[in-house]
C-alpha cells in the first residue's frame, strides 16, 4: 500500500511538475500556486494521499530556483509529522521538522481537546471533504452521546458550547492551513508535546518561497560585488579610530561587530538578477531572522475567507483560535548538548554581568533581533557612553560643594551662635519660636548643591543634551549605512509595517454583521471618526481626571507635611523634636516614591486600555498613541511632587499674621532658610534612586522569572522534563515579546530627571549612569533568556521616542533657568554682593533677607502656646522674605529690595535662556548629522552600483550582437557552398570575428566561441 501511494505521488507530483514550469519573471510566479486550476488540484491529491513533499533540491546548489517546484522522490508520511518521542527522527532538539533538515521558521500553538484515543491519528490538509467529513463525525458521535441521568442539562448545554466553539476554531485552523499550504509554506504538526493540551504548527519556507517574498518585499540582500572601505581622513575620523584601538579589549568577541575593510554591495533581491548575490550557501543567504520576517509576511497576508467575513493571523489570534504565534530562538544557552548559536554567543558576551565593562555587540543584536531592537540598544548605549562625562563633571561640581562648604559665608553667619536670630514658628499653636542656629547644617548640606558651580553645570548639562543628540543622529547614520537601511524609505516602511490590527478587523467584521443588509455591494466598511467618538471623548475625561487625581495625591502629601510637622512638633519626646525637619523631608518623598511606583503601573495599565478602546488600524498608530498617553500620564506623575517643590512650595505662603490655609485650618508650608533647593535634592534622590531600584531594575528581575515559574508549574512540568522539551516547546514557556516601549519609557523619563533639574541635583547623572550599566545586562538577559524570540522588525531611527527627546532636552534650558533664578539663592547672592554690600562681599546677606515681625499682630488663635520657650519673652521675631518693617508707614508690604530681586531674576531667565539656546544651535550647526565618510561611502556604493548595472547591461547587448553575428555567419557559410566565388569573404569575415573576440575577452566581456 506504501509502495502505491508512492507511486501515485509520483505521478501527480511529474503533472504538477509539468504544469508549474515558469520562465523567470513571468506574471505567474507571483501566483505560481493559486493560478493554476491543474496545480492546485493536484496539490490537493498529494494531500489527500498523507506526503508532504520536502524540498531536497535546497540541498543542491546547483539548481536554479525555477526548478525548486520540482520535488525529489523524499517525501515524508503526514503521519510522522504528528512527532511522536519513539521516532527517530525526534532524535534532533533543535529548530527543525522531524526530517532534522528543514529549518523551523515559525510556530503557531493551539489548544487541543481530544481523547486519547484519536491522539495519534494523522491530520489531513486537504480539501472541503476534509471537513464535511468532520461535521458529519462531529455530528453524528453527538447524536450518540445522550445526556447521562445523574448531569446537570445547564453544564452539559456549557459543554455542548464549547466543543462547538473548539470544533470551529479547528475548522478555522485547517482552513487556514490549506491556505498556508497553497502559498508555498510547509507545514508540520505536533500535537504529542510534552506540554498538556497545547499542540504547534511548525512552519519552514522552503527556498522558492523564500527568494518571491524576499522580492516582494524589496529585501536588500549582499551581492558578489565588493568594495573596500576607506577611512576617513580628517582629524575627527582619526579621534575616532584612535579610541578604538585604545579600547579594542573593551570590544566583545564577535565578529559582527569588528570593523569591515571590505563591504560587499546590497540590492533588492530579484529571482531575474540571482547571478548577482552569492548563492553559495543558500542555507546561510537567509538568516534565521529574514526567514522569520519573511514566514510572517505570509502569515499577515493569508486570510480564512470560507465565513461570512475573512480573518487573518491577528484576527485567528485574537479569537482564540490560535493561542500565540512567534518564532523560534536559535538554540539553547546553557547544557552538555548547547550546540554554538548566536544565542548562546549573545548570552556569553552581552547577557552576562561578566562583561558590564565591555561594549555591546551592537552588530550580533541586530542580526539576531533586527533592526528595530538593535537601534534600541545601539542608542542607550550611546546614551549610557555619553552619562560619562556628564557624571565625572557632577562628582566634580559636588567636590567643590564640600571643599567650599567651610568658606561659605552665608552659611558660616546661620551657624555662628553669636548671632542671636529669633525665627518665627513654623506653624500656628503648636510651633513656637526658634533659633536661626538650629539651621546650620541644613545651610551647609544646601550648599553642596547649590552654589556658582551649579550655574557652569546646568549650561553644561544643556550642551551635553546637544551634543548628546548629535552624537546619536551621527551614530545612527553610521548604523544605517552599516546594516544597508540608507535606501528604506517611508514607503517601504509603510508597506510592510503597517497592518491592520486583530481588534480593527474585529470591530470591522462585527459592523460588517450589522449592517450586512444596508451596506451596498463592493463598498469596504471601516470604522469611522463617529464610530470612535465615545472613545475619543472618554479618553479626554479619563486623561483629565487621571491628572487631577496626580495633583490630589500631591496635595495630600503636601497635607501629610504640614500635619506630621504640627504633630511632631508637640511631641514630649526629645528624639522626635530634635530633627523634625529631616524626618518629614525624608518620610514624605519616601511616600511620594512609593505613590510614583503603584500609579506608574495603574496609567500604564489606563494607557493601554484608553487606546485600545480607540482601536486604532495599524500597530504604528496603536503604538504613537499609546506612547503619548503613557508619557504624558508617567511624566505628571513623575514630576509634579518635583515641581511644586521647585517652583511653589514657599511663595504661597503669606507672612506671619497673614497666613494662606487650605482646607480649614492648614497653613502652607514654608521652606528652610537656605531655601526648598535642599528637599528639591532629596526628592529627586530618592525617586531616582527608588525608581531605579525597585521599579525597574527589581521588577525587571523578580516579576519576569516569578510569571515564568508559574507558566511552568501551570504545565506541571518537572525539571528534568523540561530538559528534553523540544525548542519550540521551550519557547512557549517563555513570556512573549511586549515591545520596546517599556524600555524607551523608563529611559525617557530618566532622562527628564537628568536635565530637567539637574542644576538641584549634579549627582543625578552619577545614579543614572550606574543604573544604566546594570540596566542594559538586565534587558540583555530578559531578551536572551526570559523572552520569545521578537519578530524582526526594520527601522532607520528610534521613531517618536527623538522627538521626545529633543523637547525634554529644550526644556531642560527653561526649567534649569527658573530653578537657578527662582528655587536657588544664587540671584539674591548677586544682587546683595553688587548693590546692597558695604565692601562687596557676603558679609551681612542674611541678616538682609530675613524681615522683621512684630508678634503682638498675631491673628487671634494663632500665637505660640508656649511663648517663653525660648527661656525668655520675644517682642520682634523675624522671617525670611523682602518686606517692610513695622515701623514703616507701610508694614509688611513688598519692599523695593523685593522688586530688584525679582527684575534680576527674570532677566537671568532671559539671558540664560537665549544665551545656552544659541550656544545648543552653534553646536546643532556646527556638526554635522551625517559624518563625512559616510556620506563618501554612501555616494561611491551609488557609483559602484550603477556601474554593475551598466556593466550588466553591456554584457547583455553584447551577447545579443553575436547571436546576430552568429546567425549571420551561419547564413553566409551556407550560402558559400553554394557559391565558389564568394569563398574569400567568409575568411575576412573570420579574422573579423576572432578579432572582435580577443577584444570582448581582453575588456572582460562575455565571449562566444564559434
Amino acid at each position: 500500500m506504501e509502495r502505491q501511494d508512492e507511486s501515485d505521488d509520483e505521478l501527480f507530483g511529474g503533472a504538477s511538475r509539468r504544469d508549474g514550469a515558469v520562465e523567470p519573471g513571468s506574471p505567474a510566479l507571483a501566483c505560481e500556486r493559486s493560478c493554476s486550476p491543474q496545480r492546485k488540484v493536484s496539490g490537493t491529491m498529494r494531500r489527500n494521499d498523507n506526503y508532504l513533499p520536502v524540498a531536497g533540491e535546497e540541498k543542491n546548489m546547483d539548481v536554479d530556483f525555477i526548478n525548486t517546484d520540482a520535488m525529489s522522490n523524499e517525501s515524508i508520511p503526514m503521519k510522522n509529522l504528528y512527532a511522536d518521542e519513539g521516532s527517530p527522527l525526534y532524535s534532533r532538539l533543535g529548530p527543525y521538522f522531524t526530517d532534522g533538515r528543514r529549518r523551523v521558521d515559525y510556530v503557531l500553538a493551539y489548544h487541543i481537546q481530544k481523547p486519547s484515543s484519536i491522539r495519534r491519528q494523522p491530520s489531513r490538509f486537504g480539501d472541503n471533504g476534509f471537513i464535511h467529513r468532520l461535521r458529519r463525525s462531529m455530528s453524528m458521535r453527538s447524536s450518540r452521546a445522550p445526556l447521562q441521568p445523574k448531569e446537570d442539562p445547564e453544564i452539559a448545554a456549557q459543554e455542548q458550547r464549547t466543543d462547538y466553539n473548539e470544533n470551529d476554531k479547528r475548522f478555522r485552523r485547517d482552513e487556514f492551513e490549506e491556505n498556508l499550504l497553497e502559498t508555498g509554506l510547509q507545514l508540520e504538526k505536533d500535537e504529542g508535546s510534552k506540554i498538556p493540551g497545547i499542540g504547534f504548527l511548525k512552519v519552514h519556507a522552503p527556498w522558492n518561497v523564500l527568494c518571491r517574498e524576499a522580492e516582494f518585499m524589496k529585501l536588500k540582500m549582499p551581492t558578489k560585488k565588493v568594495y573596500e572601505v576607506k577611512q576617513g581622513s580628517n582629524v575627527v575620523e582619526k579621534i575616532r579610530l584612535f579610541i578604538h584601538k585604545v579600547t579594542a579589549p573593551l570590544h566583545p568577541k564577535v565578529d559582527a561587530n569588528r570593523p569591515q575593510s571590505v563591504k560587499p554591495l546590497s540590492h533588492p533581491f530579484s529571482r531575474e538578477k540571482q547571478h548577482l548575490f552569492d548563492l553559495s550557501d543558500r542555507d546561510k543567504f537567509f538568516d534565521s531572522k529574514t526567514r522569520n520576517s519573511i514566514v510572517y509576511e505570509v502569515l499577515k497576508r493569508t486570510k480564512c475567507t470560507r465565513a461570512k467575513y475573512s480573518m487573518g493571523i491577528t484576527s485567528l489570534l485574537a479569537n482564540g483560535v490560535y493561542t500565540s504565534a512567534y518564532p523560534l530562538h536559535d538554540g539553547d544557552i546553557e547544557g552538555v548538548n548547547a550546540e554554538a548559536n548566536d544565542r548562546k554567543l549573545l548570552y556569553e558576551e552581552w547577557a552576562s554581568y561578566s562583561v558590564f565593562y565591555k561594549y555591546q555587540p551592537i552588530g550580533l543584536i541586530r542580526k539576531y533581533f533586527g533592526e528595530k531592537v538593535g537601534l534600541y540598544f545601539a542608542w542607550l548605549g550611546v546614551y549610557t557612553q555619553m552619562l560619562i562625562p556628564a557624571a565625572i563633571v557632577g562628582v566634580i561640581v559636588f567636590l567643590y560643594g564640600c571643599a567650599t562648604v567651610d568658606g561659605n559665608i552665608p552659611s558660616m553667619e546661620i551657624c555662628d551662635p553669636r548671632n542671636n536670630i529669633t525665627m518665627c514658628p513654623l506653624c500656628d499653636r503648636a510651633c513656637s519660636y526658634w533659633k536661626l542656629v538650629t539651621a546650620c547644617g541644613t545651610a551647609r548640606a544646601s550648599h553642596l548643591f547649590d552654589n556658582p558651580a551649579t550655574v557652569f553645570f546646568s549650561i553644561f548639562m544643556a550642551l551635553w543634551a546637544v551634543l548628546f543628540m548629535e552624537h546619536w543622529k551621527r551614530r545612527q547614520m553610521r548604523l544605517n549605512y552599516i546594516w544597508d537601511l540608507t535606501g528604506f524609505g517611508e514607503e517601504e516602511e509603510e508597506e510592510h509595517k503597517d497592518h491592520n490590527r486583530a481588534e480593527y478587523e474585529f470591530r470591522v467584521m462585527k459592523k460588517t454583521m450589522r449592517q450586512d443588509n444596508s451596506t451596498p455591494k463592493g463598498e469596504k466598511v471601516k470604522l469611522t471618526c463617529t464610530d470612535r467618538m465615545p472613545a475619543y471623548l472618554t479618553t479626554v475625561v479619563m486623561m483629565g481626571f487621571m491628572i487631577l487625581v496626580t495633583f490630589a495625591i500631591v496635595f495630600g502629601v503636601i497635607l501629610y507635611r504640614i500635619s506630621i510637622k504640627a504633630a511632631l512638633h508637640m511631641s514630649t519626646s526629645t528624639v522626635a523634636r530634635s530633627n523634625i525637619r529631616a524626618t518629614v523631608k525624608t518620610t514624605a518623598a519616601i511616600i511620594n516614591l512609593i505613590i510614583i511606583i503603584i500609579m506608574d503601573e495603574i496609567y500604564g495599565a489606563i494607557a493601554r486600555w484608553l487606546t485600545t478602546l480607540e482601536v486604532p488600524k495599524t500597530d504604528k498608530n496603536y503604538e504613537e498613541r499609546l506612547i503619548f498617553k503613557t508619557f504624558v500620564l508617567k511624566f505628571v506623575n513623575a514630576f509634579t511632587p518635583i515641581v511644586y517643590l521647585a517652583f511653589f512650595r514657599g511663595r504661597l505662603v503669606g507672612r506671619p499674621g497673614s497666613y494662606l490655609y487650605v482646607v480649614g485650618s492648614y497653613r502652607m508650608e514654608e521652606c528652610a532658610h537656605a531655601g526648598c533647593l535642599m528637599e528639591l535634592c532629596i526628592q529627586l534622590c530618592i525617586t531616582m534612586l527608588g525608581k531605579q531600584l525597585i521599579q525597574n531594575n527589581l521588577f525587571e528581575i523578580g516579576i519576569p522569572k516569578l510569571k515564568k515559574l508559574l507558566r511552568r508549574r501551570k504545565s506541571d512540568l518537572e525539571e528534568e522534563v523540561n530538559k528534553t522539551l523540544q525548542r519550540h516547546e521551550k519557547d512557549h514557556m517563555l513570556g512573549p515579546f511586549t515591545g520596546l516601549s517599556p524600555e524607551y519609557m523608563e529611559m525617557i523619563i530618566q532622562f527628564g530627571m537628568v536635565t530637567l533639574f539637574v542644576a538641584s541635583f549634579p549627582l543625578a547623572p552619577l545614579f543614572a549612569l550606574l543604573n544604566n550599566i546594570i540596566e542594559i545586562r538586565l534587558d540583555a538577559k530578559k531578551f536572551v533568556m526570559e523572552l520569545r524570540r521578537p519578530i524582526a522588525a526594520k527601522a532607520k531611527d528610534i521613531g517618536i521616542w527623538y522627538n521626545l527627546l529633543r523637547g525634554l532636552s529644550k526644556v531642560a534650558v527653561i526649567v534649569n533657568a527658573f530653578v537657578i533664578s527662582f528655587t536657588s539663592d544664587f540671584i539674591p547672592r548677586l544682587v546683595y554682593q553688587y548693590m546692597y554690600s558695604v565692601d562687596g562681599t557676603m558679609h551681612g546677606f542674611v541678616n538682609h533677607t530675613l524681615s522683621y515681625f512684630n508678634v503682638s499682630d498675631f491673628q487671634p488663635g494663632t500665637d505660640p502656646i508656649q511663648p517663653m520657650h525660648l527661656g525668655y519673652k520675644v517682642e520682634i521675631c523675624r522671617y525670611k522674605d523682602y518686606r517692610e518693617p513695622p515701623s514703616s508707614s507701610t508694614p509688611y508690604e513688598l519692599s523695593k529690595e523685593f522688586w530688584a530681586v525679582l527684575a534680576a531674576r527674570l532677566a537671568f531667565v532671559v539671558v540664560f535662556q537665549n544665551v545656552v539656546m544659541l550656544m545648543s544651535d552653534f553646536v546643532d550647526w556646527l556638526i554635522p548629522d551625517i559624518p563625512k565618510d559616510i556620506s563618501l561611502q554612501i555616494h561611491k556604493e551609488k557609483i559602484l552600483m550603477v556601474e554593475l548595472f551598466m556593466k550588466e547591461e553591456q554584457g547583455k547587448r553584447l551577447a545579443a550582437r553575436d547571436n546576430h553575428n552568429l546567425d549571420n555567419f551561419a547564413s553566409h557559410s551556407s550560402a558559400n557552398r553554394s557559391s565558389p566565388r564568394a569563398r574569400s569573404r567568409p575568411a575576412a569575415q573570420d579574422v573579423v570575428w576572432e578579432n572582435e573576440h580577443h577584444e570582448r575577452e581582453a575588456n572582460g566581456s562575455p565571449v562566444y566561441r564559434v
